[in-house]
């Protein structure tokens, strides 16, 4: 019981400090919008805004959640305000999770973002919305736990963002957020299989009603097993550099 107490703590404590704050509320409305527009920009005819949805849907999830969690948990390493929490009697898993809780939270929160901006301008109603959260979830979570890999591979705040950077930026053009992965060369086509958002997108178009990449039970299947892995990960990293 005082460990779910400990976890809704530090959940609401990261929720009312960091991710409830204007300025992150206003980036998650404003940066959907920007790339929209982008390809509206772009486009000699309007793109179909269905078919931009997932895109954009794993695009925010997955700059809301790694650009949050790897800057919160390194600035607080670096004010040592996260050792207190590592002397506290709770596991490293349940301390982890409690941290990540909210930032795969704001993604999904991001996620809903172009949705509810899509909906007066395109059909969404025959949306398989069960699959769509799934897809949602399962991607925001990956996300997360990428941004814990970050956290737990970096010393300072501006490295977080360097290394986060030098793997979100590839991944607009590598996960078919917006070009079709078998549109890619075929040297850079296997990098795209070995991205968590290939899998997530592919689950959201799916939901949406466009035609998939690989069937849904496949990318269903394949984009747990990469977060479990990426947990795992960096819980071991964890281990070695925060607790030994």
């Amino acid at each position: 019981m005082k460990t779910w107490i400990a976890f809704w703590n530090i959940l609401k404590k990261d929720v009312s400090n960091y991710y409830l704050k204007p300025p992150n509320i206003s980036w998650g409305i404003i940066f959907p919008i920007a790339w929209t527009l982008m390809f509206y920009i772009r486009s000699a005819s309007p793109p179909d805004i269905r078919s931009l949805l997932p895109g954009v849907m794993v695009l925010s999830v997955l700059f809301g959640t790694t650009s949050m969690l790897a800057v919160t948990i390194t600035f607080e390493r670096r004010g040592r305000s996260f050792d207190r929490l590592l002397l506290a009697p709770l596991s490293l898993f349940t301390l982890i999770l409690a941290k990540t809780c909210g930032a795969a939270l704001f993604g999904m929160a991001n996620a809903a973002v172009p949705l509810l901006l899509a909906a007066p301008f395109a059909n969404l109603g025959d949306i398989n919305w069960l699959l769509l959260i799934f897809g949602t979830a399962l991607t925001a979570i990956a996300a997360t736990f990428m941004g814990l890999f970050v956290a737990v591979s970096v010393r300072e705040v501006f490295e977080a963002q360097t290394l986060s950077n030098f793997f979100r930026f590839p991944m607009i053009f590598l996960c078919g957020l917006f070009f079709p992965v078998n549109d890619l060369p075929s040297l850079l086509r296997p990098m795209a299989y070995l991205l968590p958002p290939t899998y997530g997108e592919d689950i959201i178009r799916g939901a949406i009603g466009d035609g998939t990449l690989l069937p849904l039970w496949l990318s269903a299947s394949i984009l747990p097993v990469m977060t479990v892995a990426l947990l795992w990960f960096s819980l071991a990293r964890a281990q070695r550099r925060w607790i030994l």
